[in-house]
């Protein structure tokens, strides 16, 4: 992946800026942070689907998550964008299940079926501890939406013990303002999926009838939290959001309604990871819309309308 444009690297941080949540910690204002999303899992609310289950006595949510959190894997992942991973990698942690259910999930087993180990919130802590330890540049948590609480309080913990790189949320994007106000000042870089420009494809891809607006509504929300990606003097992501969107065959995707919106409600310099890795995957293998790769035309058209909404800021992937 490349970026297209040398704005994509402009430094404005010094070397090592401490993250916010440090300073939250510090003023014990984490710790209100953490008691407000716990009392939201009493009749769970941590995602826009409000399945309202008690997971705090341990039953599942429309998500398949339970109290404790459950992490499918951890390591040191340099396949992200440029900014994130660096030279030395960025510190994943994939976490198992999901609220949404996309009928092309490329992580099937992980987000429908809930592969994975049950940790924790020490374990947790620790697996942070350890990829800071292995000098990643950032804890990557990927879907991370319905563990908000089993997150918040896993990173004071691992704060008391050291803990100071940054962290970004990996997300689909389909997340509730409320909750997202939780994380503000902790989650350092925002990574959502802004998939659909079409709200009726949406709902017909995710299940989810309002899907997309959610979706919007939670991108402007991050946008004013961390704004315009900002790097350190090495080029790497210390605040900020960088948007991925997927380019789906047959121009599902509505990529030049998404760019509008980018462009004109969020900023025309944020950075846009603009993805070519689709695959048929999951319950896609028996959809006639998804049941191929994207063409290098389709691609190709998806770039040229990012560039023309005026947003140069892009990282691009080979087919």
């Amino acid at each position: 992946m490349k970026a297209t444009d040398p704005r994509s690297t402009n430094p404005v941080f010094g070397r090592d800026p401490l993250p916010s949540y440090l300073a939250l910690r510090k003023t014990g204002e984490l710790g209100d942070r953490i008691a407000c999303a716990r009392a939201l899992m009493a009749s769970c609310t941590l995602c826009p689907r409000h399945c309202g289950v008690n997971r705090l006595e341990g039953e599942a949510g429309a998500c398949g998550a339970g109290f404790l959190p459950r992490v499918s894997s951890y390591n040191v992942h340099h396949g992200e964008e440029p900014p994130i991973s660096g030279s030395r990698g960025s510190g994943t942690i994939f976490f198992s299940h999901c609220p949404v259910r996309c009928v092309h999930c490329q992580n099937y087993p992980i987000s429908h079926l809930g592969h994975g180990q049950t940790v924790s919130f020490d374990r947790l802590a620790d697996m942070m501890l350890a990829l800071q330890n292995r000098g990643c540049h950032n804890i990557n948590f990927v879907t991370p939406t319905h563990y908000t609480f089993q997150l918040l309080e896993s990173v004071a913990r691992a704060a008391r013990k050291g803990l100071r790189i940054p962290l970004l949320s990996n997300t689909s994007g389909y997340e509730s303002v409320e909750v997202l106000k939780l994380l503000d000042g902790v989650i350092d870089i925002y990574l959502p999926d802004l998939k659909y420009g079409d709200d009726r494809t949406a709902g017909r891809i995710t299940g989810i009838e309002d899907f997309a607006p959610i979706n919007r509504r939670a991108v402007r929300e991050m946008y004013r939290q961390v704004g315009d990606l900002a790097v350190t003097e090495e080029g790497i992501a210390a605040r900020g959001l960088i948007i991925r969107h997927l380019v789906l065959p047959g121009g599902l995707a509505g990529s030049e309604k998404v760019f509008a919106f980018l462009a004109g409600e969020i900023s025309p310099h944020v950075h846009v990871s603009l993805m070519a890795q689709y695959f048929p995957a999951s319950q896609a293998v028996r959809n006639p819309e998804l049941n191929r790769r994207i063409t290098p035309e389709e691609y190709e058209e998806a770039r040229e309308q990012m560039l023309a909404a005026g947003l140069t800021n892009c990282f691009i992937q080979a087919l």
